[in-house]
């Protein structure tokens, strides 16, 4: 009998414990919350940053392969390449930073939601964007190139929108705004974006336009930019 009542005594003790522990853990989770971004709080830190990795590894070839490219003496590519780096780059360096300014946070509720979509952009913008460089093949590159004997795509994505790819790279960039859960990275990163494609895109139709002519031409009065019916 004084066994058992030990016994049930000492699991009761255990018990608290554990729950005094647990409390303990989620009062340090609210107070890094509420003093860090989410990409910087863990676990929300593991999930933000293997997909970070995972949808930007790539681009890096890309953009290295673009930034010969656009080196040749023929090249119409105007510096598009070095604004897309430059642009969002910077703006990334800046958002993260301010997404340390509590005045600038996202509400406390909203945080986790607009974590999860931001991350979520991410990711579909990567697989997005790789859906993209199968259809294109041989025709996507980091710089802006156009041949005269070069087809205009209008498969897969290229069925709904001209430039989709940029879309993907938006929603990357964005996304990332989103997640850092401030309004001003959110701005930032999104109103450099915007610009930075906008460049890209105005530099690549001209010189599919003066390469391709025509067929291009009609292709551009058929679809939207980025997306279906609207922009």
């Amino acid at each position: 009998m004084i066994s058992a009542g030990l016994h049930e005594l000492r699991v009761m003790q255990s018990s608290r414990l554990l729950r005094g522990q647990f409390w303990c853990y989620l009062q340090s989770s609210n107070r890094s919350l509420k003093l860090r971004p989410l990409p910087f709080v863990w676990p929300y830190a593991l999930v933000f940053w293997a997909i970070y990795i995972w949808a930007f590894a790539p681009e890096w070839g890309i953009i290295r392969c673009g930034y010969e490219g656009a080196k040749h003496e023929d090249s119409k590519d105007s510096g598009s390449v070095r604004v897309l780096m430059a642009g969002p780059g910077l703006a990334l360096m800046a958002a993260f930073a301010l997404a340390f300014v509590k005045a600038w946070r996202f509400p406390g509720r909203a945080q986790i939601p607009l974590f999860a979509i931001g991350v979520t952009m991410i990711l579909l913008g990567s697989l997005l964007r790789r859906y993209c460089w199968r259809t294109l093949g041989e025709y996507f590159t980091g710089d802006v190139q156009a041949r005269a004997d070069q087809p205009v795509i209008r498969s897969g994505p290229y069925s709904l929108v001209r430039h989709p790819s940029y879309t993907a790279g938006m929603m990357m960039f964005i996304g990332i705004g989103v997640a850092l859960g401030s309004w001003f990275s959110f701005l930032l990163v999104t109103l450099a974006t915007i610009t930075a494609y906008g460049y890209r895109v105005s530099v690549e139709e001209r010189a599919l336009l003066g390469t391709i002519g025509e067929p291009y031409a009609k292709y551009m009065r058929e679809r939207k930019r980025f997306i279906p019916f609207v922009v």
